[in-house]
């Protein structure tokens, strides 16, 4: 093995590779180490030479390698090529230049051996490469023509002019130039901030293998290839690639008439059936690269009159699906464990396996992009309001409701469409939210859309969309297109299940979900939730037949009246409880009680105020007025919540009725619950003890009642910084404290969750913020309050529960900091409940202090 330069050029021979100095990933790169790993499997990797950051780093600031002693690493007139080698390979790198060393000797030897137009294909192409890669001339004057002596004669001729010198004969100059070339690319500022968009570090270092080249031409069965060995998007066991005869490189995976399949195939003649020998070996480099490096790989291979070159190998991109089946088939082949097969897969993946995604081998006309909202895709003809969506949904015809923004009143509308888009809002905002909820894809807060729902229209930037117009959403991107695009279907298969049974056995926090209805119930237990974390009642009441008397309760002129519309919303109410008792079948409940304004209930146009007061027999002066008294200037910070329970008692004795009611019949039907009653929006403990006061009377009369006795839990959702200050005193008089933290930020930020979209992303850009702080919990300003609360709330009251329900609790950053914190469990939407099983496994795997306490589960 030779010593190292005083350049610090570090040489791999690979003849003596077990004699080397180790390639380390921090020090050479992703590439160089998998080259590494290939010559110890013993594949045919032709000789390779291993460039450190270190040495590409001196090679960029003009420090001048010993070409003598490079060169002396291949054989005399050996073509070389130069890939680039970065610690991850996600951050790119200048690209692969090859047959490095052709010059007009080597030319004429080649068209003495293989041809003329063999020796010329690969000058001509050398000869563009440099020129534009390495020379840095204009890529126009050198177009790619088909190669032939006179295209070669002409390139070499505007380099000559170009450059005022000829081109450069000696290989050794030729690898200097281009390995300098490729060192100052990296060092650039355009590729700089590239990568570091990319996730890389501003120190990141690239690496540089150069490696003798096996021509791929020649009187036996010579060209280049690529093979792998899943399917890309779906992870099944599948060999795909090409073979481009007489091609180097990557040339199999362009059109050309010379490429042939891998496997048999009706469309043309395959590699297999003309080399099944040489096929018979890929397969076996490829298993062995799958299980000694526990991975699926792509290789990349040429074939020189009929010997097979391993030249590189790299894993396969993968689709979302295909990385969880990937994971587990590992895991189950032994692989890998079941551990890292839990930590390979990234939670945030799993939504697209939850819904419709768009194949990304479609062709998409994208028109707009906006904030991905709710993940998912969705096609239908375009409704602009909810009663068009329901009109849609009965004819079986999907539609996608659109809106400036969706309110409460929406809800039908959102339940009958396939997807939602609104103009304005954020992570937070009303459709973001329900649309999580009901896994629904939504896109919000779009970006140069005007939306006018009187005129039916939908404006981009160069189309206007109408009424019935075909279009597809994409909420996992924010993308809005035209016309029907290719979907794939959910993958609730085998390995999604396996992989999650796996978390469960792991994790060490619970997860429930946020459920306002049956449906999602279903969907939680689906997803096997450990129970509902937030039911929001108010959703119930914008039913047909609940919305009337709902609204006859809100025009009730006194407290007999009012009670009365409520007796008639009661038996409803019941009923609505025992069927989630039952669906959750003795998993905890947890219900909040009456949180929204009043008005959110009344009609908002002056036809729907007219149809209000026909319905409810009074004039219509008599009912706008009623509505004006209602309306708030700032009804965020208005008559709702516990100030509603407190200021109209009535309302939350029919909830609490309803709910003891409904445990005493779930009882009786043999799925005993315990319900959680939450009281929203508190701000002070006096609140808590006058509500519980009436709860508690409730109770013991309906006890009294009915003659039978049941349990139930009291807690609070803590929404303002008020209540998480004063946790001590207000967890003195309740059970339990749940974080809704949606409206936390709101109050502890100043800011509206429905408009912070319109300038959130020029704060995060600007570094104002870090993140969106609706989108990904803020752990310095909010988090100091939960941590707050949560000391002074457990040390007024041992055994306090505590959790978050907001719509941070299914993020895995949310989920790290309620983990450290000693939080009980998050809940979040239900189809967000898996992301938050697989990141509550990894945050428990990844714990330093647990390691050696955590089974293996082989």
């Amino acid at each position: 093995m030779p010593r190292r330069s005083a350049t610090h050029l570090s040489l791999l021979d690979y003849s003596e590779i077990t004699n080397s100095a180790p390639i380390s990933l921090r020090t050479h790169g992703w590439r160089a180490k998998c080259l590494q790993r290939l010559v110890r499997l013993d594949l045919p990797v032709p000789r390779t030479v291993a460039l450190s950051f270190g040495t590409v780093r001196a090679i960029a600031a003009g420090q001048a390698l010993n070409m003598t002693s490079l060169m002396a690493k291949f054989d005399k007139g050996q073509l070389m090529s130069v890939r680039p080698s970065p610690e991850n390979p996600d951050w790119g790198g200048p690209g692969a230049i090859l047959n490095i060393g052709m010059n007009d000797t080597r030319h004429a030897e080649i068209a003495g051996r293989h041809g003329e137009p063999v020796a010329t294909a690969l000058y001509y192409s050398f000869v563009q490469s440099y020129a534009q890669h390495v020379a840095r001339l204009d890529p126009d004057m050198f177009e790619a023509q088909e190669p032939c002596l006179p295209a070669l004669q002409a390139a070499l001729y505007e380099y000559e002019k170009e450059m005022e010198e000829p081109f450069p004969q000696d290989p050794a100059r030729q690898l200097a130039e281009v390995l300098r070339s490729m060192a100052r690319a990296w060092e650039g500022t355009s590729a700089r901030l590239l990568r570091q968009a990319k996730g890389a570090p501003a120190e990141a270092g690239l690496g540089l293998v150069v490696q003798a080249m096996a021509g791929g031409f020649g009187a036996g069965e010579s060209g280049a290839g690529v093979i792998q060995f899943i399917d890309p998007v779906t992870g099944v066991t599948q060999v795909t690639g090409r073979f481009a005869q007489h091609g180097q490189g990557r040339e199999a995976l362009s059109d050309n008439p010379d490429t042939l399949y891998l496997t048999h195939d009706k469309r043309g003649p395959s590699l297999e059936e003309r080399e099944p020998a040489l096929f018979a070996d890929l397969l076996r480099h490829g298993a062995i690269c799958r299980e000694k490096l526990r991975e699926e790989m792509q290789i990349e291979f040429t074939i020189e009159n009929g010997r097979l070159w391993v030249l590189d190998a790299l894993k396969v991109q993968r689709s979302s699906r295909a990385a969880v089946r990937v994971a587990v088939a590992l895991a189950e082949d032994g692989i890998i464990s079941k551990k890292e097969a839990l930590m390979r897969v990234t939670p945030n993946a799993l939504s697209d396996l939850l819904h419709r995604q768009v194949d990304p081998r479609a062709e998409a006309d994208v028109l707009a992009r906006g904030i991905a909202a709710s993940p998912g895709a969705a096609t239908g003809r375009i409704v602009f309001t909810s009663t068009a969506a329901q009109a849609s949904a009965a004819r079986d015809e999907p539609c996608i409701l659109v809106r400036r923004e969706t309110s409460p009143e929406d809800i039908r509308g959102m339940h009958a469409a396939s997807g939602v888009l609104t103009e304005r809002g954020g992570m937070t905002s009303h459709a973001a939210v329900i649309g999580r909820g009901l896994g629904l894809p939504c896109v919000v807060g779009m970006t140069g859309v005007q939306i006018d729902a009187r005129a039916k229209q939908l404006r981009t930037g160069r189309q206007v969309l109408r009424e019935g117009d075909l279009v597809t959403i994409d909420g996992t991107t924010g993308s809005l297109m035209l016309g029907a695009v290719d979907l794939l279907e959910p993958a609730l298969d085998a390995p999604f299940t396996t992989l999650l049974d796996w978390a469960d056995a792991l994790r060490d926090i619970g997860v429930r979900a946020n459920a306002d209805t049956p449906d999602d119930a279903r969907v939680a237990r689906d997803f096997k939730a450990q129970g509902i974390g937030l039911c929001r009642t108010e959703h119930m009441f914008f039913e047909d037949d609940r919305l009337t008397v709902m609204r006859e309760m809100i025009f009730a002129d006194s407290s007999q009246d009012r009670a009365a519309a409520l007796d008639r919303l009661s038996p409803m109410q019941r009923s609505d409880f025992i069927e989630l008792f039952e669906i959750m079948q003795g998993l905890p409940v947890c219900i909040r009680l009456f949180d929204p304004p009043l008005h959110e209930f009344l009609p908002h146009t002056r036809e729907g105020m007219r149809q209000l007061a026909d319905a409810l027999d009074k004039p219509l002066s008599e009912v706008t007025r009623r509505a004006e008294e209602l309306a708030e200037f700032n009804p965020m910070l208005g008559l709702r919540g516990v100030r509603l329970g407190v200021t109209l008692p009535e309302i939350y004795e029919m909830q609490a009725r309803a709910i003891f009611e409904a445990t005493i019949e779930a009882n009786a039907r043999g799925f005993p619950i315990v319900p959680e009653i939450m009281i929203p929006l508190v701000s002070a403990m006096r609140e808590v003890e006058l509500v519980k006061a009436r709860i508690d009377a409730v109770a013991a009369s309906v006890r009294i009642e009915r003659g039978q006795g049941f349990e139930y839990r009291l807690g609070v959702m803590v929404e303002t910084p008020r209540a998480a200050l004063r946790a001590g005193e207000i967890a003195q008089h309740v059970d339990f404290l749940s974080f809704g933290t949606n409206d936390l930020t709101q109050m502890t930020y100043g800011l509206s969750r429905d408009d912070a979209g319109r300038f959130m992303s020029t704060y995060v850009q600007s570094g104002v913020f870090a993140e969106d702080p609706f989108h990904v919990l803020d752990t310095d300003g909010v988090g100091e309050l939960l941590h707050i609360a949560a000391e002074r709330g457990r040390k007024a009251r041992q055994g306090l529960t505590l959790s978050i329900c907001g719509e941070h609790g299914g993020s895995p950053e949310s989920i790290a900091f309620c983990r450290a914190s000693g939080f009980d469990y998050v809940s979040c939407s239900s189809f967000r409940v898996p992301v938050a099983r697989l990141a509550a496994a990894q945050l428990t795997i990844g714990t330093r202090d647990e390691r050696e306490a955590i089974p293996d589960l082989r």
